[in-house]
């Protein structure tokens, strides 16, 4: 193909990034937003391969056939409380395609016998160390998300000291590798080592951490993609790696903001340690009140006044559907209702902003943390769904506790709380929530669907 034609679809690949990307930041444009990154991505995939003569066009259609149905089935059959695994699974296939086309390269100069450029040789073992990390920690990260590793820290002795350690190896490999090129197997050495330290690293992050590794996962795996980049020599490549791997980081500070912490902490801190300086029998004994949903029917009947804190355990029993009935039905005979969405509620960044956005819920009901804390002093009733660490007031008390520090929500300043949950079981941190027994606590125990449908129901019988 022409290279001016190459060089223009590209360009056009790029603008369709950028302002996918854009779109991506809010709800109402958010499948616009995909829509349009997906073309670019199709249009800079189709011309390379043209391009390089790797395929013709036989395979190309092919390979989107194929494409096409592994993504349909996957958007049909996953669901929203497994989004985050599959997110994480996604960074994990960029990072080891990344790392393995730059082994590739690096394998093919020197079976051919041409000289490995400082370029090359850097960037293949940039993108071998990013790749593998990103790789194995996905892996790790998918385990504890889907409850095959556990979601506690794995914390030993001298734990830090052994990071560092392969992180050093890998560094040290790594230049061999720069300075003499031949030694193939040295990259898969360091593979090996990078590939540890990916475990390393996420093994001893905690579950409640997990929406903000899942973020730092997607920008290594943008990173690796960039660097795999410039060892094929290849624009679009770089521009989308490094657009992945700066979104990315922006959403990881994003995230560690919501939650009052450093990157440093939560890579290395060991927060999300059950380390309880209470028992749940001392919050909870003889304290806790149990409701029903014609009692709660009734308060929500009196309310001029309710808020919505969505959890993830609304996304476990599917509870969406009935929220938003519950919802229209509180509007329609005059209750304010609005949303108090925490940024890191659920297992994912937006997880409970896009739930609520597929039932067409107005987005101007969807409250962040900021907009939405200066009200629960003049909320008559706040209806929390299977939400826990966010709303747990020990983030305010309690130096020593996993989630010291963290901005809450804080519903306990309503005149009544009324909490779904299946049981008093904690949350991601581990601990004990003193919020649901509160003198203004009820707590209606059940799946979150069935518990809101009888709402439903009790209220238009009230």
């Amino acid at each position: 193909m022409a290279d001016t034609v190459v060089k223009l679809v590209y360009l056009l690949s790029a603008c369709l990034f950028i302002i996918g990307l854009r779109g991506l930041s809010h709800p109402r444009t958010a499948v616009r937003g995909n829509l349009l990154g997906s073309v670019g991505m199709l249009l800079a995939v189709v011309v390379t391969l043209l391009d390089r003569e790797i395929v013709g066009y036989e395979v190309i259609a092919a390979g989107l056939v194929v494409g096409s149905a592994v993504g349909t089935i996957l958007a049909l059959k996953i669901k929203m409380t497994a989004m985050p695994q599959l997110v994480g699974m996604f960074n994990g296939f960029g990072g080891g395609a990344s790392l393995l086309v730059a082994g590739a390269v690096l394998i093919e100069t020197v079976l051919l016998g041409r000289r490995a450029s400082t370029q090359l040789t850097v960037a293949t073992v940039t993108s071998g160390l990013i790749g593998a990390v990103t790789f194995w920690g996905s892996l790790v990260a998918f385990g504890k998300l889907q409850g095959i590793v556990t979601e506690k820290p794995v914390r030993y002795r001298g734990e830090q000291v052994v990071k560092a350690l392969f992180l050093v190896a890998s560094l040290t490999i790594g230049v061999f590798i720069i300075r003499d090129p031949g030694r193939i197997l040295f990259y898969w050495v360091l593979v090996a080592c990078a590939s540890v330290l990916g475990i390393l690293l996420t093994i001893s992050i905690g579950g409640a951490d997990m929406p903000v590794v899942i973020a730092l996962l997607n920008s290594y795996s943008g990173l690796a993609a960039a660097a795999t980049g410039f060892v094929l020599s290849n624009i679009v490549l770089i521009i989308a790696g490094s657009l992945v791997g700066a979104s990315g980081i922006i959403l990881t500070r994003l995230m560690c903001r919501a939650m009052n912490r450093s990157l440093v902490n939560v890579l290395f801190g060991g927060v999300g340690a059950p380390e309880e300086v209470v028992s749940a029998d001392d919050v909870y004994e003889g304290r806790v009140k149990a409701t029903s949903a014609e009692e709660v029917a009734m308060l929500l009947k009196i309310s001029r006044r309710v808020v919505i804190v969505p959890g993830y355990g609304m996304a476990v029993a599917q509870a969406q559907h009935a929220v938003r009935v519950l919802f229209q039905t509180l509007e329609s005979n005059g209750v304010e209702v609005e949303f108090g969405i925490h940024p890191v509620a659920g297992r994912m960044p937006g997880h409970m902003n896009v739930l609520l956005a597929e039932e067409n819920i107005p987005y101007d009901k969807l409250l962040e943390l900021e907009a939405v804390n200066p009200t629960f002093e003049s909320t008559d009733v706040a209806v929390v769904i299977g939400a826990n660490d966010v709303v747990n007031p020990v983030a305010r008390e309690e130096t020593s506790s996993p989630i010291a520090g963290m901005p809450i929500l804080n519903v306990d300043k309503a005149r009544t709380v009324v909490v779904i949950k299946r049981s008093l079981s904690p949350g991601f941190a581990g601990i004990p929530n003193p919020l649901f027994a509160a003198e203004n606590t009820l707590m209606l125990f059940g799946d979150a669907q069935k518990c809101v449908q009888d709402l439903i129901s009790a209220f238009h019988e009230a």
